[in-house]
């Protein structure tokens, strides 16, 4: 009895409580997102390289004679006219070899101016019959000698004179010189090495290498492309564009059999120098007429193991559209070849929370913060 009594009464105190109605979910509040519109802009089909850059002219500075330096005449680093003076070499010696050449050809000289006359006297006296034709002919040998004499003496001392110059060592190009390896002070002759270097500054060359692949594929009818119709944009290792566009002047006649590619070779202007020789660059080929094509900001693009996709607000919600980047683009913006026709409201900002079907709040973007 005393447990149906107590049953009684928590069934009493259950039977005077009310149960509260069934709780209603409060409504999921939509994600802020910042948003871009997918544009169709025209854009020229280019292929990417690696190349680089090299000077139309480059020139290491030798010494042709042996000597003491005695000056070096330019600053290293900077520009040089052709025709300007980097090095002297003491040039006594070289003077001195230049008088001697000059009084064994005056010597010369005179001996041939006597052997003339001996000639012209013993011819004299053979007319006369006074002379022997030995001694006329001794005569004429006698000539012919002192003009090879005198051949020879012209020569030395046009070589002296030729290694007197060679002291003062010039720039062969215009361009911009190198570090010296020598001093004031140093021996230097043709067995010293490199005494320094000169590369021209403008045209520069780009030259970068393309696989058969694709230089096939931008052959018409088995003719070579028109090198006239090819651009070719550079870019530097930091991202940013060199402002300048060059032209394809060459290209390899055989195929690198290591690398089974073709060297191809442009011509870059370069008046303020921004290029430099050696430096390597990424080459953008541009071979066809722009194409319109859609476009989207790099930070809108998701990976994942299925590939690449983006969120798109539809009716106010989030979906996924898988998409195809390709080649090509302005800046921060990717290039979208399959996947989205243009027109599309894209997720660039708040992508971290975004979920396929949540609900969003659209906010329209600059294109600088898209970029951000």
């Amino acid at each position: 009895m005393a447990r149906f009594s107590l049953f009684l009464r928590v069934l009493g105190i259950a039977g005077g409580l009310t149960l509260p109605a069934t709780a209603q979910p409060e409504p999921v509040a939509a994600l802020p997102v910042g948003t871009v519109v997918a544009q169709r802009r025209p854009i020229n089909q280019a292929l990417d390289f690696v190349g680089r850059v090299e000077a139309v002219g480059r020139v290491e500075v030798r010494a042709r004679v042996t000597g003491f330096l005695e000056d070096v005449m330019f600053k290293e680093g900077e520009p040089v006219k052709e025709g300007a003076k980097l090095y002297r070499i003491e040039p006594d010696l070289f003077e001195a070899a230049v008088k001697q050449s000059e009084g064994a050809l005056e010597r010369s000289r005179a001996a041939q101016t006597l052997a003339a006359i001996q000639l012209q006297r013993a011819q004299e006296l053979l007319d006369r019959n006074s002379g022997t034709v030995v001694a006329r002919d001794q005569a004429r040998a006698a000539l012919d000698q002192a003009k090879g004499a005198v051949t020879g003496d012209e020569a030395n001392l046009q070589t002296a004179r030729i290694n007197l110059g060679y002291t003062h060592i010039l720039a062969p190009i215009t361009g911009r010189i190198g570090r010296t390896s020598v001093t004031k002070g140093n021996v230097v002759g043709p067995d010293s090495g490199v005494l320094t270097s000169i590369v021209s500054q403008d045209p520069m060359y780009i030259t970068f290498p393309v696989s058969q692949r694709e230089f096939l594929r931008y052959q018409q009818g088995g003719d070579r492309p028109d090198r006239s119709k090819i651009g070719v944009k550079i870019r530097f290792q930091d991202g940013s564009d060199y402002g300048q566009v060059g032209r394809v002047d060459f290209v390899n006649v055989s195929v690198d059999r290591a690398t089974d590619t073709i060297l191809v070779r442009a011509v870059m202007p370069n008046p303020s120098g921004a290029l430099r020789d050696g430096q390597l660059v990424r080459v953008a080929l541009q071979v066809e007429a722009p194409e319109q094509k859609v476009v989207v900001p790099q930070a809108a693009l998701i990976a994942d193991q299925g590939g690449v996709y983006v969120f798109a607000v539809e009716d106010g919600r989030a979906v996924t559209k898988r998409v195809k980047p390709g080649q090509g683009g302005t800046g921060a913006d990717t290039v979208i070849e399959e996947g989205l026709s243009g027109g599309e409201l894209i997720i660039v900002d708040g992508l971290q929370r975004v979920r396929p079907g949540v609900s969003v709040r659209a906010s329209p973007i600059g294109p600088s913060a898209s970029r951000t």
